[in-house]
């Protein structure tokens, strides 16, 4: 019992240095120092360690490949182009510029996975809101990191911890759409509602009109058809039931190779910008979740699971959905889809239990800055483009923008 124990508290300390970033260290090492730890006292394998870490190579593969999609887009202008555009259709409209960026974040998210409505859209927004003068950046900017949760179970392809929640047991994509689908148009509608009314007094003041569109180079036109490629390879994926990790990255691969040729340029720059930190903090959580499976500790929640579902099927979704939505923001999402998932594997439960649990997963990030790999992606773009955002004051809205969105979605996921 003491070696579970210390198990779990290094874990927790762990999971909780990723989550405050004690004395600003990046995220990353906090998540690597916890596995580390579990691995040099003995607590964890060496062996077992690395199974953790093979766990995650379709979502290493997946977010490498958008994150390279992203940093080719931007060095080459791609960014600035489409928010010239945005910024002209909004015709001195905040509220409509903010409508636009709703509606494109939700595409993205929908074709592109909400990791890359952080990394790629992020960046065009901030770009956008300079380009119309907006006296405040921040709401629109706030869409990118809630429609990057409200819209990713639209697909399966939407969010990388729907991967991780099915596993090898994804549903093909024709079972996947009638089972999320109406509880998608919830949560995109009701996050929608509730944002465009928390940001009511700053989207009222007028932004730029008669902003020039810069022409967009032949790289950025190559880098623009390299995303939409990717968007397609990816659909199809998913209706073939075929992992994504792979093809994205080696989209990802082909289109800034064909850029950096056309441009005749050397890669060091784009490799020096993309986040790679991203990819260990992942590793390490997968690590730390693989010490709290060979503690036994997922066990016992798999099987509290299954008493309780089959005794009260219906209120064990509910429950199951609203206390993963929670842990997500205390644990991050990322550790608390591998821990769901894995219990759920081990409880012979009903599918509407595991529908509320991924909807838990992808929704319940909303409420803190905390709660998802795509929120702290989006904080890392921010800090790139020089804004920031108080954990406390996404907390205020995210307390009003996540529940009636989750309570909404669960029910048309589980009636």
């Amino acid at each position: 019992m003491l070696i579970q124990s210390t198990i779990w508290a290094i874990a927790a300390v762990a999971t909780m240095g990723v989550i405050v970033r004690p004395f600003g260290a990046p995220e990353a090492i906090w998540a690597v120092l916890g596995a580390a730890v579990l691995v040099a006292t003995g607590l964890l394998s060496f062996e077992d360690a690395l199974a953790g870490i093979g766990k995650g190579t379709d979502v290493y593969l997946f977010l490498f490949g958008m994150m390279l999609l992203a940093e080719t887009a931007r060095a080459e202008g791609l960014f600035d182009w489409a928010a010239a555009h945005a910024t002209r259709q909004a015709n001195g409209s905040a509220s409509r510029m903010f409508m636009l960026v709703y509606v494109v974040g939700a595409i993205v998210t929908i074709f592109l996975s909400n990791d890359a409505t952080a990394v790629v859209l992020t960046p065009a927004v901030a770009a956008a809101a300079r380009t119309a003068r907006a006296e405040q950046p921040l709401p629109h900017l706030l869409i990118c990191a809630f429609i990057a949760n409200a819209a990713s179970f639209v697909l399966p392809i939407s969010n990388p911890a729907n991967l991780v929640l099915y596993g090898s047991h994804m549903p093909p994509l024709l079972e996947w759409l009638p089972r999320y689908l109406p509880a998608s148009i919830a949560s995109i509608g009701a996050t929608y509602v509730v944002l465009r009314w928390t940001q009511r007094k700053a989207l009222s003041r007028p932004i730029a009109t008669g902003v020039p569109v810069p022409r967009l180079s032949r790289s950025g036109k190559v880098a623009a058809v390299g995303i939409a490629a990717t968007a397609i390879g990816l659909i199809v994926s998913s209706a073939l039931d075929i992992q994504l990790g792979l093809l994205t990255a080696i989209a990802g691969a082909v289109t800034a190779t064909v850029v950096l040729i056309v441009e005749r340029k050397g890669p060091w720059d784009t490799i020096k910008n993309i986040p790679w930190s991203v990819l260990s903090l992942v590793a390490g959580l997968f690590v730390l979740v693989e010490a709290l499976d060979e503690s036994g500790l997922i066990r016992l929640l798999g099987e509290a699971i299954e008493r309780t579902a089959q005794q009260a099927a219906m209120a064990t979704s509910w429950g199951t959905g609203l206390l993963v939505a929670l842990g997500s923001n205390l644990i991050n999402n990322l550790p608390a889809g591998l821990i769901a998932s894995s219990a759920l594997q081990i409880a012979a439960v009903p599918d509407q239990v595991t529908r509320a649990a991924l909807i838990g997963v992808d929704l319940g990030p909303n409420l803190s800055v905390t709660g998802s790999l795509a929120t702290i992606l989006w904080l890392a773009a921010l800090r790139r483009e020089g804004q920031r955002v108080d954990a406390l004051a996404f907390l205020k809205i995210g307390v009003l923008v996540m529940p009636p969105a989750l309570l909404l979605s669960l029910a048309a996921a589980l009636f």
